[in-house]
């Protein structure tokens, strides 16, 4: 299961406007992020829609995308198997408090550079 997505954008409060138009209907809102760096979309169900700019010191990757996993063990199978396939570290398995409490994940660029996440948080699964 996805757990979220991230697109680089390069003009964030515009486009953070285009969303939060487009996803009105929807019922789609902004519900954290920091001026200038990045805003995230609650899609429901644990499921986030980020946006993040281009135009920052330290960009992060033009995509990014988190897959959700069952449990702590499965972000290290998916780690170990990535980089046996020829992925790069991008931040070994382990706890992510600054995300939220109980958030544990793994991060690998595969071959192209895109940054892909396996994540385990107990109160989104």
């Amino acid at each position: 299961m996805i757990d979220h997505v991230t697109v680089s954008v390069s003009d964030l409060e515009k486009s953070r406007t285009f969303y939060e138009e487009a996803f009105h209907p929807l019922g789609y809102k902004v519900v954290f992020g920091e001026k200038g760096k990045f805003w995230a979309f609650d899609l429901g169900k644990g499921f986030l829609f980020e946006i993040c700019s281009s135009n920052v010191e330290r960009p992060l990757t033009s995509f990014h995308i988190a897959f959700r996993v069952a449990n702590q063990q499965q972000v290290h199978e998916f780690y170990d198997a990535a980089l046996l396939a020829g992925a790069k570290d991008n931040g070994a398995p382990g706890p992510r408090p600054h995300y939220t409490e109980n958030y544990y994940a793994c991060f690998i660029h595969d071959p192209d550079g895109h940054n892909i996440e396996a994540v385990f948080d107990k109160w989104a699964s």
